[in-house]
């Protein structure tokens, strides 16, 4: 284990509230490392269908060429999530703030259900800001992961992500779903993942074997890099909540725009649920739409000063 890349998933750990974690090349990767540790060819995943493009695609495409399907569900409704949950599901999967729709899920809820049906929780928490915004873990989460290119690493300088360990789910109880972590390992030695390493089986497995296999391993140099932006995180995630609500409120009045869509307006449909899980501050990234259809937009965005366009 190179000892940069370990004080970065010991911090990140760290700052999650989670018993350990494993950095991966990107947030895709991590996302997949996590996914692949719990699902096989037959299995299927339950998802919101709020989710970012490149994740949606990741599921909606790809998995399924490997034989994992995905069940998505219109919205984050823990009733509408139980409610397709099978004998072959084996996560739920949802993000802190749905991007682009910045709904932000009942934890509490979502994880009870899953909970009874013995499936992990697995939250994106890109938008969490590394724990500073959002720390799902410590609302049932059981398993989390990043794209610690945005807000962990701050700068525009590298690409990375990470999966998080609650050490919270209980993978004796569900040995049934879970073979892999309760029964000898094929590929470790004939190692009992659970047996031996307890709490930390699941994060132990997506290292030695998940990412052992698919070689997306974080780089010494971007976890430097990614050290350099947990350094000054809370500094620069509290400014970019400030600004962001600043702006959402002036975008709201403006007789030129149509809607504004950010949790931190009282306008928003999930602001009562953001205001219990995103106790910091409501995050950095909002949408809005302007009067006058496309022309008008296009204008906007060739109108910024400061604002990059990089669509």
């Amino acid at each position: 284990m190179n000892p940069t890349v370990d004080v970065f998933e010991k911090r990140i750990a760290a700052l999650e509230g989670g018993v350990a974690a494993v950095a991966a090349s990107s947030g895709q990767a991590a996302q997949f490392m996590a996914i692949s540790a719990l699902a096989h060819a037959g299995d299927n995943i339950v998802a919101t269908s709020n989710l970012y493009g490149g994740t949606y695609n990741q599921l909606k495409v790809f998995l399924p060429r490997l034989g994992i399907q995905t069940k998505f569900v219109n919205g984050d409704s823990a009733e509408d999530i139980a409610a397709v949950i099978d004998d072959r599901t084996k996560a739920v999967f949802v993000e802190t703030i749905g991007n682009p729709r910045y709904n932000v899920p009942d934890f509490e809820a979502i994880a009870k259900v899953a909970h009874e049906k013995g499936v992990p929780l697995v939250v994106d928490n890109t938008f969490g800001a590394g724990g500073y915004f959002a720390r799902p873990i410590d609302h049932g989460a059981d398993i989390v992961v990043h794209s610690a290119t945005k807000w962990i690493g701050g700068h525009g300088t590298t690409i990375g992500g990470v999966v998080i360990d609650s050490g919270k789910f209980d993978w004796g109880k569900n040995a049934a779903r879970f073979p892999q972590f309760i029964e000898p390992s094929e590929g470790y030695h004939g190692l009992k993942f659970w047996e031996t390493f307890g709490p930390i089986a699941f994060a132990i497995r997506v290292r030695v074997e998940i990412l052992r296999d698919l070689g997306s391993a974080l780089n010494p140099f971007a976890a430097q890099q990614l050290l350099l932006g947990l350094e000054t995180l809370s500094l620069r995630a509290e400014r970019h909540a400030s600004n962001a609500l600043t702006l959402a409120k002036w975008l709201e009045k403006n007789e030129h725009v149509a809607w504004v869509s950010y949790p931190g307006l009282e306008s928003h449909a999930s602001h009562e649920t953001a205001k219990k899980y995103l106790p910091r501050g409501f995050g950095g990234v909002l949408s809005f739409g302007v009067k006058g259809g496309a022309t008008a937009g296009s204008q906007v965005v060739d109108g910024f000063k400061l604002i990059s366009n990089l669509a």
